[in-house]
């Protein structure tokens, strides 16, 4: 059974991405996090300290009106402590998939790894 405060996370997730809030982001990523995608290259990798930064100075999607496309695909639970959830949403031009990896420490799930893939929206 999944506990329901993986999908409030999943939610605040969105809703931080959507709105560009770096510090709700802030709130659902560990301090530690990993943020990369091979769609780059190299390699696109960031810590914390560099992404939230990034999510900040954007131009937020609620602010240009865009349609929200936030779904969760899948919730796979590894324990008590561990998960991954697949999800996917827009941002502009473009459509993302994410692999997050989702840790359980001092008793607060917290995205540990966001891994996604950019492809051009459809339409």
């Amino acid at each position: 059974m999944i506990p329901e405060a993986i999908p409030q996370l999943l939610q605040r997730y969105f809703d931080a991405l959507y709105h560009a809030d770096a510090g709700l982001l802030a709130s659902v990523m560990h301090p530690k996090a990993i943020y990369a995608s091979a769609d780059e290259q190299p390699l696109l990798y960031r810590n914390m300290e560099e992404y939230l930064p990034v999510v900040a100075r954007r131009v937020s999607p609620s602010s240009r009106g865009e349609p929200r496309n936030d779904q969760v695909e899948t919730i796979c639970l590894a324990g008590e402590n561990t998960a991954m959830a697949r999800v996917r949403c827009s941002i502009g031009k473009s459509d993302f998939t994410d692999f997050l990896t989702l840790v359980r420490d001092e008793g607060e799930w917290r995205i540990m790894a966001k891994i996604f893939q950019i492809k051009p929206k459809e339409k």
